[in-house]
């Protein structure tokens, strides 16, 4: 397997179209790497320049220590499943996993070892002699990460391979994916716009927005510790309740204003907050920081009427507005609530992340 590593590409299309800005990582040996963001921020672009299919505008492109930008797809040792599967309709299973190989030129012998091995590790050995259009889409997905287990290429690349399946299976291929690293010990580079899919399955995450890498980090430090608003609002589900106010002091009392009215008070002196007197800031609370009928003395309670609930099993999202600002919480299934009802809830100031209100950036 080999490391990845990209250093200031840039896509740049006709009439100056920047898809991707200035994108610098590294992929180590044998790391699973999710590239995650909204339609349109450039992880596919990203991905598409790592594999050759497009040409990289500035920058440079190391594949194993080796420089790339010149090199074609087809010599760059990589294998790329993609959203469609892009099997061939009118070959069977072992015919598409078998087809990149017979190109190479490989013995017969060993074309069928490399097939029946990778079918094993997919549980995929009974279907070897049907044609695409018999198989679901799962089983097509696994007949398309076969096709390229069997070329044993320096790097596996995945482009949103999962989001034509349905919900359930996309979780078992999920484990799949994240087992089938483990087992190969690979390189692999994966693109979704889910971030549940790269909060599960990454080592490491990068998140972009508008063809800018916004952070590269664990998926406990993205959502521990998010750089700026768009990425603790991207990570998380159901996503960051946000709160603009103004930092205010009074009797030595710092407190968070809204414009509506919301109002409250932070029992920390952060010596990153001080400056931020009188100024703008943002302030975040996570869904399952809302904790009800709790009278602990840190917590701050807000008093609000229940518009939506949704039931999911073992938890329950609770939908209110405070003041014009939408919040959602996130409460145990145990506790009963309906809509309409008036509720009181409290929260941890202590968990609050806290933004600056003009560039959006991490404070404390």
């Amino acid at each position: 397997m080999a490391e990845v590593k990209l250093i200031n590409v840039s896509k740049i299309y006709e009439n100056n179209v920047v898809a991707v800005n200035d994108v610098t990582f590294t992929v180590e040996d044998k790391e699973f790497v999710v590239l995650v963001g909204p339609s349109g921020c450039g992880k596919t672009t990203t991905l598409r320049m790592i594999a050759g299919l497009e040409e990289i505008s500035k920058g440079e492109l190391y594949i194993d220590n080796v420089l790339v930008n010149n090199v074609p797809a087809k010599d760059r040792d990589i294998a790329m499943v993609f959203q469609n599967y892009a099997l061939y309709p009118h070959m069977t299973v072992y015919e598409n996993m078998a087809f990149g190989l017979k190109i190479r030129k490989l013995p017969k012998d060993e074309i069928k070892r490399r097939v029946e091995e990778a079918a094993k590790i997919l549980g995929i050995e009974n279907l070897l002699d049907r044609k695409p259009k018999q198989l679901s889409g799962g089983q097509r997905q696994r007949v398309a990460v076969g096709r390229a287990i069997v070329r044993k290429p320096k790097v596996f690349l995945f482009d949103e391979p999962l989001s034509n399946l349905d919900a359930k299976l996309r979780v078992q291929m999920r484990t799949e994916i994240s087992k089938l690293h483990q087992r190969l010990e690979a390189t692999m580079i994966y693109v979704t716009h889910d971030q549940t899919e790269a909060m599960t399955m990454g080592d490491r995450i990068v998140v972009m927005k508008d063809g800018i890498v916004q952070q590269i980090d664990t998926p406990l430090n993205l959502y521990n510790k998010p750089i700026n608003k768009f990425v603790a609002g991207f990570i998380g589900s159901p996503a960051m309740n946000f709160i603009e106010g103004t930092l205010i002091q009074e009797n030595g009392l710092k407190f968070v204003s809204s414009k509506g009215g919301l109002k409250f008070q932070l029992d920390t002196n952060l010596d990153e907050l001080s400056k931020y007197i009188n100024k703008k800031v943002i302030a975040g609370i996570r869904p399952e920081e809302f904790q009800p009928n709790d009278s602990q003395s840190s917590n701050q309670k807000i008093e609000i009427e229940v518009e939506v609930v949704e039931p999911m099993g073992n938890e329950t999202f609770v939908y209110f507005n405070v003041d014009n600002i939408q919040f959602v919480a996130r409460i145990p299934s145990s506790v009963v609530i309906r809509p309409n009802q008036k509720f009181n809830f409290t929260f941890d100031v202590s968990k609050v992340h806290f933004f600056d209100g003009e560039t959006e950036k991490r404070i404390n």
